[in-house]
Formats: C-alpha cells, sequence, structure tokens
C-alpha cells in the first residue's frame, strides 16, 4: 500500500456491526512452512499469510534449498519436503525483521554438516539469541558469531548429535519452538529450566508438528519430547487471532459488534483469549465452533497477567485508556525486547496522548480519565504499535499513524482491513 506518513485515521460515524475477514495466522504459517520443508513428499497451505515475517520465511528456506511455489492472489504455498535432509548447500539467509524466522532457521540449518550463515535486519540483530544457541552448542552444534556475541549474524554448523536439549522457559517461546520443531527429525527432548512464559504458543507449535505427523509428548511439567518426521499434506491456516485482536478492541472501544469466523473456541492461537480479557472488562463476547465475537464497551479496567498473550499488551493498554476504571498489567517485562519495547512504548505514547499511564518492570497501570487527546503516535518501527494506536483513531478526530507500513511486517492490508469496520 501506498500510506501518507503520517497516515490519518478518520473516526468511525457509528459503532460497527459486521463479520471481518482477517488473512491467515503468520505464527502458523511460519510453522507449518518448517514442518512442510522437512515432510517426506509435498505439502500444499492454504490460507497462508504473505507478508515480510512470512516471506523472510520463504527467502530462508529458499536459501536453504527447499522448493516452494507461492501463489499470493490465492494464498496457497506449495512446498516440497526434503525427507529431513537438507540439500547441503552453503549458504547466506536473512530472517530480515522476523523472530519468529530468526529463531526457527538456526536449529533449521543446524541439521546440516554444511555451514550456514543466519543474519537478519538490524532490529532484529538487537535481540538476544544466546539461549537457543547454548542449548545448541550444547547438542553438538558450531555456532560462530559474526558480530556481537549473543546475535545474529551467526555461522552454523551442525548436524545436531544430541537427543536432550535445556533452554530456559522465560525468555520467548520462539526458542523452544525451534528447538522442536527441528528436532523432530532426529528425536529431541526439550527441558525447560524455568517455568515457560508465552505457554500457548508451545502448545500451538506441538498441534501444527502433529498435524504434519511428527509425534510429541508433554511431560505434564517442562519437557517435550518430539520424534517422527514429517509428512507432506494439505493444510489450512487458520486467520490470525493477534490480528483479530485489533478488530475486536474496535467493538470493545466503540460499543459496537465484530465478528470473527474461522476463529472459535478451539482456535490453535492462544491470542484468541483476549476476546475473555475483554469479556472481563465488560463487553459481551461469544465463542462458537468457527466464530468469536465481541460486542458493547469495555467499561471496566481490569488486573490481570498477560504473559501468555503478551502480543496483545499494546491493544489492551489502547482499550483501557477508553475505560471507566484503572487497568494494571503484569508478566510482561520480556516484551521490552520485541520489535520496540512494548512497555515503555504505550506508556509513553498514552501519556503524550493525555492519559496517565505508569510503567514498571514487567508491565504497566493505565488510569483514564476521558478520551485521548488527538496526536500523530510514534510507532517505533513496530508493527503492534501501529496496528493498536490506529485503534484511537476510530473515536479520536485527528489521530495520525508515524511509520505506518510497518504493518508490512505481520499485515499489509491492516489499514484497509480497518476499512472493514465502516
Amino acid at each position: 500500500m501506498n500510506l501518507a506518513d503520517p497516515h490519518p485515521i478518520t473516526p468511525l460515524a457509528k459503532p460497527p456491526d459486521t463479520t471481518v475477514t482477517l488473512p491467515g495466522s503468520k505464527s502458523i504459517t511460519n510453522r507449518a512452512l518448517v514442518c512442510a520443508a522437512l515432510a517426506n513428499g509435498t505439502s500444499m497451505l492454504r490460507g497462508a499469510l504473505f507478508a515480510d515475517d512470512t516471506e523472510a520465511m520463504l527467502s530462508v528456506l529458499d536459501g536453504l534449498g527447499i522448493i516452494t511455489r507461492a501463489n499470493r492472489s490465492a494464498a496457497t504455498i506449495e512446498v516440497d519436503g526434503c525427507g529431513g535432509e537438507l540439500p547441503g548447500l552453503e549458504a547466506y539467509v536473512s530472517a530480515n525483521q522476523s523472530g519468529t524466522t530468526a529463531r526457527f532457521a538456526v536449529p533449521l540449518a543446524a541439521l546440516s554438516d554444511t555451514p550456514v550463515v543466519v543474519d537478519a535486519h538490524e532490529q532484529m540483530r538487537d535481540r538476544p539469541m544466546g539461549d537457543q544457541f547454548a542449548a545448541l552448542r550444547a547438542m553438538g552444534v558450531t555456532i560462530g558469531e559474526l558480530g556481537v556475541p549473543n546475535r545474529l549474524p551467526a555461522r552454523i554448523t551442525g548436524p545436531i548429535t544430541a537427543h536432550d536439549a535445556a533452554v530456559p522457559g522465560n525468555t520467548s517461546s520462539q526458542f523452544i519452538t525451534g528447538l522442536m520443531l527441528a528436532g523432530a527429525v532426529n528425536s529431541l527432548r526439550v527441558r525447560l529450566t524455568t517455568d515457560p512464559i508465552s505457554r500457548p504458543y508451545i502448545d500451538m507449535t506441538g498441534t501444527v508438528m502433529q498435524s504434519f505427523g511428527a509425534e510429541v509428548v508433554h511431560d505434564g511439567n517442562r519437557a517435550w519430547t518430539v520424534s517422527g518426521g514429517y509428512q507432506g499434506i494439505d493444510y489450512s491456516v487458520e486467520p490470525d487471532a493477534s490480528a483479530a485482536s485489533y478488530f475486536l478492541a474496535a467493538a470493545a472501544i466503540t460499543g459496537g459488534r465484530v465478528r470473527i469466523d474461522g476463529l472459535g473456541r478451539h482456535a490453535l492461537q492462544g491470542d484468541v483469549g483476549f476476546a475473555e480479557v475483554l469479556g472481563q472488562m465488560g463487553c459481551d463476547v461469544e465463542f462458537g465452533e468457527d466464530h468469536v465475537q465481541v460486542a458493547g464497551r469495555a467499561d471496566r479496567g481490569v488486573d490481570l497477567d498477560l504473559a501468555d498473550i503478551s502480543d496483545t499488551a499494546p491493544t489492551l493498554a489502547v482499550v483501557a485508556a477508553f475505560a471507566d476504571s484503572p487497568s494494571r498489567v503484569s508478566g510482561i517485562g520480556f516484551i521490552r525486547e520485541k520489535e520496540s519495547d512494548r512497555v515503555a512504548g504505550p506508556v509513553a505514547e498514552l501519556r503524550r496522548a493525555g492519559v496517565d499511564a505508569e510503567e514498571f518492570d514487567d508491565g504497566f497501570i493505565i488510569r483514564p480519565d476521558g478520551l485521548p487527546r488527538s496526536i500523530t503516535f510514534e510507532t517505533y518501527d513496530d508493527h503492534r504499535m501501529a496496528m493498536a494506536f490506529a485503534l484511537v483513531g476510530l473515536r479520536v478526530d485527528g489521530v495520525k499513524i508515524a511509520g505506518p507500513s510497518c504493518v508490512n511486517k505481520t499485515f499489509p492490508t491492516f489499514f484497509d482491513a480497518l476499512e472493514q469496520l465502516r
């Protein structure tokens, strides 16, 4: 999209009463791409997301010698699996700005004894990789950092020779997922040394892997054993629950009704639970077999730990600014090292808009008192900040979003999709 920068948001003339159509899940698309790449046979992914993060994964697979055929207009990707044996190309691949791609690509590259350099955009280079590097080194993988220690770029030389990995659970679920995805080829037990954050993402990983034929056994505590490899299948990607959170939040801010089809009570993605948070804030929430709906205004503040659905934290900060009582969010200190500091950023932007907001180590407090002021919101080159703060403009005239093209990372058509609310 050719967007003005800053991009103006036009307030809604009336509360929405609509069903919104959304693209496929980024998290599921990238997990399914890795499973398909390692599978025996060919897979077809339907409803796949095409955005910067998934294009980064496709580019990595291409660099590793995996053949893919993408049809962007039909939202399908056909993948010729390598049967768990990478072609063995000495490659240079880039994860761009994608955390999932980076954390999945490193263990994937470690399946080969041919060196692979994994690099990334400067923003992703600043994000930690040390926990995953340490786990892989303990499994016989040689990792040579080519810049800052415990950061990308790094030269990865496998193969993985051990069948047991230990990694902290309280830094990023992406480290754990990457090890699980690659580990199923030859069998691997992944042990967490601390309780996990974002546990629903680990569960999602296991479910996607099982769809492609892998065996995933959870010991009921902190360990997952994965084995059996993958088989090529026809796989449908459900709509993106993180993307859905912005539209459900739009109903909560305006007092309207928004329904999302394709996401129901059995959705794979934990972020669908954001609807339940809106229910605690006073909205009417309906979960069907294949839909979720939010209606009515979120007028009550909440006090909750958001660790399991931390991607929705900026969105909740915005919803909380329109409530009638304060909200406190905790358990999200780890999101300070996402694309931006997602604790400090929402607090800073709300304060610039006249909202009483305060950050602490692992969360924030929002104390609403009337509508936020009209300003141009900074987004810190963070797609989730841009999409969350665009919601302010649905009720407040004169709001603009700086750097709007950052939404290309996961939802290139976000501003078009927002028009469905009209």
